[in-house]
């Protein structure tokens, strides 16, 4: 499926030839004084000894800049490369939507089908789930992912695309209604390689490279059912610690369809410029795969079929971001300018999205027609500095939603931080945005009685805003009344339990699956932990207030029962 690269390859590469097959235009290399600019964006990710990034930014039928920075394996001093295969995270869902497109154009399913055509084995939920709503993520099956954490897959282990299968298999419940909202699972996309597999008659990796990569002539892209085989030139992920120190990032799932994709920059240009100048299909096809989620209220989504169509300084863009093991991966693609940005990284850093914004700023005019720009919507990590740190002091805290979605909200290093890991920048008092998207934004209100934030986003299909309230720590129970909440607690739908048990005053969850977390009372029912897939868990009571189990809620799971064994 790989193709053997060749022993000598430079990390920098800046080309303007066109690719073959392809009959229109041919575009400029970037003058020097651009390719300064790109350089400067990425010099953080250039360093000797660390991982980085590889970027290409395509134009016309052209892939006109491409530049590896930093290490492709630090163990081995290999530089980045566009030709480094690297593992690309969650952009494998745009090829599974498309294969879906494909084979509805050939009449072998039609979008709108009940998923139990092709699944017949999947439990009936009460409620219709189509192909489409697997494709806008609004179907409303749990991530499993997050139900293979909870169940407690071991840190050694590996997620594949059976486990996954039987993982789902075992749901008996949804989210929330099929079409009421859109909620990102990678099962979703799980499912839809199934169903590939079954429309097709092919081997799922066979189907797409037969109807996608062959005909773009990406030779060195595949869908790889075991990623523990060699490949040629891979980069390997890696995380970065609390002291900055980069350790081996541990490649825990291998599921089809949601993931399991490796690629270089030089093939995904290919894929780029076939959303302008299709060669894969048609223009017919890449406009079904950018048609928007609608939802049950008439409510449009920006997520299409495995890509997110959005607006970007006045211009349609088709983007999609991915995460997993030290790897994070973007694409950007500007239709109606023939432009697209592609950034791999393997240092495990999430500024890279930023990074690429700010990249895109460089080429995309500005067609907002907006007479003054936000300072929020600037993407230096420069303009998240607080001016005056104290006084956002009173924001600090755990925030919960009527929804179950948790937020935390920190000062660190003079800086404003959402879930210890996410940029925050003050646009205007209490207003405060993610770090180049003015757009999310939380607005704080403080009074006497509690303190709350309203959410709004642009994609957000909850009521807007979603209010979020502080919870309020330090509740003081007796032993006595801590035991009430000992015992264990059993998941019929995971074959999963959890014991939590009272100790020095103090309740824990402990079970064979991971080490104890300390439990903290938010109230008498609302419980966190360090688990962050038991972020929030609600107790359950009967009539006479007796215990009978808890909810597991999350950003990917919601109600989620566990029942208190007697």
């Amino acid at each position: 499926m790989y193709s053997k690269f060749p022993a000598s390859i430079a990390a920098l590469i800046v080309i303007a030839s066109t690719f073959p097959g392809v009959q229109t235009g041919f575009a400029q290399p970037l003058p020097d004084s651009m390719r300064t600019k790109v350089d400067n964006i990425f010099k953080r990710w250039d360093s000797a000894g660390s991982p980085g990034c590889v970027v290409g930014m395509v134009r016309n039928d052209s892939l006109v800049y491409a530049r590896g920075y930093g290490l492709a394996n630090v163990e081995d001093n290999v530089p980045n490369t566009p030709q480094s295969v690297y593992y690309i995270c969650s952009l494998a869902k745009q090829f599974t939507g498309y294969a879906t497109v494909l084979l509805a154009r050939q009449g072998k399913l039609k979008l709108d089908d009940d998923i139990h055509l092709y699944l017949p084995w999947m439990v009936d939920f009460g409620h219709k789930i189509t192909i489409r709503n697997l494709l806008n993520h609004t179907s409303g099956i749990r991530d499993e992912a997050d139900m293979a954490r909870i169940s407690g897959l071991p840190l050694e282990g590996r997620l594949t695309q059976q486990m996954a299968i039987d993982i789902i298999k075992r749901q008996q419940t949804l989210n929330f209604i099929p079409g009421e909202r859109y909620a990102y699972s990678n099962s979703n996309y799980v499912l839809l390689a199934e169903i590939v597999k079954v429309a097709s008659g092919e081997a799922f990796a066979s189907y797409v490279s037969d109807a996608i990569f062959s005909p773009l002539g990406m030779a060195h892209s595949g869908f790889m059912v075991d990623s523990r085989k060699i490949v040629k030139g891979r980069a390997a992920g890696y995380d970065r610690n609390g002291s900055g120190i980069y350790t081996n990032a541990f490649q825990y799932a291998n599921v089809l369809g949601a993931g399991s994709l490796f690629s270089t920059v030089d093939d995904m240009a290919r894929w780029a410029i076939n959303f302008y100048l299709p060669r894969a299909g048609d223009a017919k096809d890449i406009e079904q795969l950018a048609q928007k989620a609608k939802l049950n209220n008439g409510q449009e989504n920006n997520y299409a079929l495995g890509i997110s169509v959005d607006s970007s300084r006045g211009w349609k863009v088709y983007s999609h971001n991915g995460s997993l093991a030290g790897y994070v991966t973007h694409i950007r693609v500007y239709p109606d300018l023939k432009m697209g940005f592609i950034i791999f990284s393997n240092a495990g850093d999430y500024r890279i999205f930023n990074a690429a914004a700010s990249l895109a700023g460089l080429f995309i005019p500005d067609n907002s027609h907006k007479t003054t720009i936000s300072k929020t919507s600037q993407t230096d990590s420069a303009m998240a500095i607080l001016k005056n740190p104290g006084s956002l002091g009173p924001l600090e805290g755990d925030y919960l939603a009527g929804n179950g979605f948790l937020r935390n909200f920190s000062i660190r290093d003079g800086r404003f931080w959402m879930n210890k890991r996410i940029l925050m920048a003050q646009a205007s008092g209490d207003t405060i945005c993610e770090l180049g998207y003015p757009d999310i934004k939380y607005i704080f209100h403080v009074s006497d009685k509690e303190t709350t934030v309203d959410f709004y986003h642009p994609q957000l299909t909850e009521p807007q805003p979603l209010r979020f309230v502080k919870l309020v720590r330090g509740l003081q129970l007796s032993d006595k009344e801590l035991q009430a909440f000992t015992g264990t607690y059993f998941s019929h739908e995971l074959q999963c339990s959890y014991q939590i048990i009272l100790k020095d005053h103090q309740l824990f969850y402990t079970s064979n699956l991971y080490p104890d977390a300390k439990i903290t009372l938010m109230g008498k029912d609302d419980l966190l932990s360090d688990y962050n897939f038991f972020s929030h868990v609600k107790i359950l009571r009967n009539g006479a207030s007796k215990i009978v189990g808890f909810e597991v809620s999350n950003e990917d799971t919601r109600n989620l029962k566990f029942g208190k064994v007697e």
